[in-house]
């Protein structure tokens, strides 16, 4: 039986370290599945866009597609951007969309194995804070999910874990870093990047970091985010949902 394909869409940024990021991860989650075909687009910034590819799928005779939503939370992107797009694909092309990657453990364990990287090790959570340092945006249900991300980190041990945004929301990476200086019990300060590649924001986020003890590295091409990928593509596929075209 034909699978259908997976199509990977991340925003995209003039930061050309974004794209490359984007295709290790997609190539890193394609090597799990062997004889999955697995694309990639772009809503901005970068090629191949969304239509592009869709139409490139549709003239290669293909008849499903997951697109899956490269975002770590449910925003503007996911709600608008991306389902206005699907939208308008060939008619011969039915498309399921799949759920955005957080919340998940995956996400969890994705940013300890930044953070380990980094140099920290399971001994030294007990008197390590973090900052759980995200793009941040305007959607109260986005905030929610990094907060609640934030307190999920923190049940594994660490001493606190405070969530922090480069832009939108409040507070900045600097600030929570300096709040939990001040927290009893904590030793040293860490910021985990909650970014999936580098670019401006990222950027924002490290220059943030700076009073610091410990940088971790955005969460990248991990292998947890390649079996993440391929799980959110499996649970597109069991509810066949496809998107609603235009009228």
């Amino acid at each position: 039986m034909n699978r259908p394909v997976l199509l990977v869409i991340a925003h995209g940024s003039r930061d050309p370290r974004h794209a490359a990021t984007v295709q290790a991860l997609v190539r890193r989650a394609g090597a799990l599945r062997p004889g999955l075909r697995v694309e990639t687009a772009f809503l901005d910034f970068n090629l191949p866009s969304v239509p592009g590819v869709l139409d490139r799928l549709a003239a290669d005779g293909v008849r499903e597609v997951v697109a899956l939503p490269l975002l770590l939370t449910r925003a503007f992107h996911a709600k608008a951007d991306i389902p206005a797009v699907l939208r308008q694909a060939p008619p011969s092309l039915s498309i399921r969309q799949a759920e955005v990657l957080g919340p998940s453990p995956l996400l969890i364990a994705a940013v300890e194995r930044r953070l380990y990287e980094a140099g920290l090790t399971p001994a030294d959570k007990s008197a390590t804070g973090v900052v759980l340092a995200s793009a941040g945006s305007t959607d109260p249900e986005a905030i929610a999910v990094i907060a609640e991300t934030a307190r999920e980190l923190r049940r594994t041990g660490w001493c606190s874990v405070r969530p922090a945004f480069a832009s939108a929301s409040l507070p900045r990476t600097e600030d929570a870093v300096w709040s939990l200086r001040t927290e009893p019990g904590v030793r040293r300060v860490a910021v985990a990047p909650y970014v999936i590649a580098p670019g401006r924001l990222p950027d924002r986020i490290a220059a943030g970091a700076a009073g610091a003890d410990v940088l971790a590295d955005v969460l990248g091409p991990s292998p947890e985010l390649a079996r993440l990928l391929l799980e959110r593509y499996d649970g597109a596929r069991a509810v066949r949902r496809p998107v609603a075209r235009t009228a």
